[in-house]
């Protein structure tokens, strides 16, 4: 089978596969080195592709026609008060809902032909997405390992136990802990198959300001240590001025405004990232207009 990535070979490269040791690249170059065998550089590299992306319930259209890109190394905003589509967008990447109308690709290939393949190279993590209560921390890296086909389970269970400090409560069960450290399980699970796309759906919403900071740390040292990109929610506008490189702000189902967070708002006349938002919340014909 052709490898995801483009490569003439009769291989496929998935993210796992972009380790120490592999032929095909070498120690932390990761996604850059897969870029060099297709003669593409970093940047050029679209994980994620959207066009004219709709969802409609009945006469509800939650999204409408709205249409972006995620590059190999870049972490996109997606804000927008309640409502304003970011979560269906989201489940219609993950296979979760089908879209009404629209186009979604990873790695430039068709998720509606090759969505169970392509889905292996990519993960989710939500505060409202709960991990099996019963099970150890380390048993769920186990199931959901599994689920992933994860390659050389074991040393990568032991790589995340430290990489997230979840070593002291590998053996406790997930509902006795706290909401940082089921936190930083729901991280580890999240990039337990390396994976290319991560897509965060308000990943520290109810963290207090400490633990929130120690996740942001750990996901911008996955990007820059494997180059995928990813897709962030959140209703912290300094979270998002200190992670995203670019941002996407919806109402109503649209793409109303996108940009650097730190020139939109004086390109909009406002002070900063926070009263933008409000601006969108309020006033989004006004905005637009």
């Amino acid at each position: 089978m052709r490898c995801l990535w483009g490569c003439s070979e009769d291989h496929i490269v998935e993210p796992h596969c972009l380790s120490a040791g592999h032929p095909y690249t070498a120690n932390i170059l990761h996604l850059t080195a897969a870029c060099r065998i297709i003669g593409a550089s970093m940047t050029d590299r679209e994980i994620l592709k959207i066009e004219n992306l709709t969802k409609k319930f009945g006469p509800l259209t939650a999204v409408d026609h709205i249409s972006f890109s995620v590059g190999s190394g870049e972490i996109i905003g997606l804000l927008g008060p309640n409502g304003a589509g970011k979560t269906t967008t989201i489940n219609m990447v993950l296979g979760i809902l089908e879209p009404t109308e629209g186009i979604i690709e990873i790695l430039g290939h068709n998720v509606r032909q090759s969505g169970p393949e392509l889905r292996k190279n990519m993960n989710f993590a939500a505060v409202y997405a709960h991990v099996p209560a019963n099970l150890t921390v380390r048993q769920n890296l186990w199931v959901f390992g599994y689920l992933y086909e994860t390659k050389n389970l074991r040393k990568r269970i032991a790589f995340l136990l430290e990489e997230f400090d979840l070593q002291d409560f590998a053996d406790t069960k997930a509902g006795l802990l706290s909401s940082g450290e089921l936190s930083r399980l729901n991280l580890a699970k999240a990039v337990i198959n390396e994976p290319c796309l991560l897509l965060l759906d308000e990943p520290t919403a109810s963290l207090d300001p400490s633990i929130a900071q120690i996740v942001r740390e750990k996901i911008k040292n996955y990007v820059k240590r494997t180059g995928a990109g990813i897709v962030w929610t959140s209703h912290n506008m300094n979270e998002i001025e200190a992670v995203c490189d670019r941002v996407l702000f919806l109402s109503h189902g649209r793409v109303l405004l996108s940009g650097n967070p730190a020139a939109l708002p004086s390109e909009h006349g406002k002070k900063d990232l926070e009263e933008l938002f409000i601006a969108v919340a309020r006033e989004p014909l006004v905005l637009k207009g």
